[in-house]
């Protein structure tokens, strides 16, 4: 992928070696958020693949947390193995986004990571807030900290939620928001905040409004999973009967491998 240049067509910054500036072009360093979520996972795999150096943040459990990915790696306890490695990080913590930014100089940041359940958004609504919205300022602020604007591209993933009480159907690129949950307003904010940093700083940022995307590794609390299992334990007769939000709704689907190849590209 190129990189944008300044107006003169060479390295935008100036001070930099020759050989520095070479290295900025051809280096193929990734940093993924939420790299233990179904897209992330589909995403590193993808990333590997196109021999890309992949850095992932993960939260500190009391357990490991890494199911989805632990096959790109022989060592749970290092987190490490050839081109992958995950660094401990919340997207709450400005300090610590900084500091992995600043270590690892990544080429390309992928914000997966997020609260994305938007039943769970109405519990804990601040603290969606928090992550999704404000989450994604830490990390546009920590890229302008590190001074990696002019090098750096930077994806965030956006939803169909921002939608929410649809204006026209099917909805385009120019349908107007009207977000109904704290994680679509939450996320609506994280939009904003990317096109005004590209706007103000010229940093290569965009962001991708995905509709729903299934896959084997979806978490179980999302609608099709939870459909699946339910019917399932009914049955087994360890149950008797579930209950879904809205059946009128009507929503694209695709596969995650194919949503995280359209995130790359």
């Amino acid at each position: 992928m190129e990189y944008p240049q300044n107006q003169e067509g060479t390295c935008p910054n100036s001070e930099l070696a020759a050989e520095d500036c070479a290295d900025m072009s051809t280096r193929k360093v990734a940093l993924i958020t939420g790299i233990t979520g179904q897209d992330g996972s589909y995403l590193a795999e993808f990333l590997l693949e196109k021999g890309y150096e992949v850095h992932g943040i993960v939260r500190r459990s009391s357990s490991f947390n890494t199911g989805r990915i632990e096959h790109l790696y022989k060592n749970p306890q290092a987190h490490l193995e050839g081109n992958m490695k995950l660094h401990y990080g919340d997207l709450t913590d400005s300090t610590c986004l900084v500091k992995i930014i600043n270590e690892v100089k990544p080429t390309e940041i992928y914000n997966l990571g997020a609260q994305s359940h938007v039943k769970i958004s109405f519990d804990l609504a601040e603290y969606t807030a928090d992550v999704d919205g404000i989450g994604t300022l830490r990390l546009l602020d920590a890229i302008k900290t590190c001074g990696l604007i002019n090098s750096v591209k930077f994806y965030q993933a956006s939803t169909s939620e921002l939608y929410g009480k649809v204006q026209e159907i099917p909805q385009k690129e120019t349908t107007p928001f009207y977000p109904r949950s704290p994680y679509g307003a939450a996320k609506l904010y994280a939009y904003w905040i990317v096109v005004n940093f590209r706007e103000a700083y010229n940093l290569f940022a965009v962001n991708g409004i995905l509709f729903n995307h299934e896959s084997p590794r979806r978490g179980a609390n999302f609608v099709t999973r939870k459909i699946s299992r339910s019917v399932a334990k009914i049955h087994l007769g360890q149950l008797e009967c579930f209950s879904l939000g809205n059946l009128d709704a009507k929503r694209d689907w695709g596969h995650a491998k194919d949503y995280v190849e359209v995130c790359y590209s």
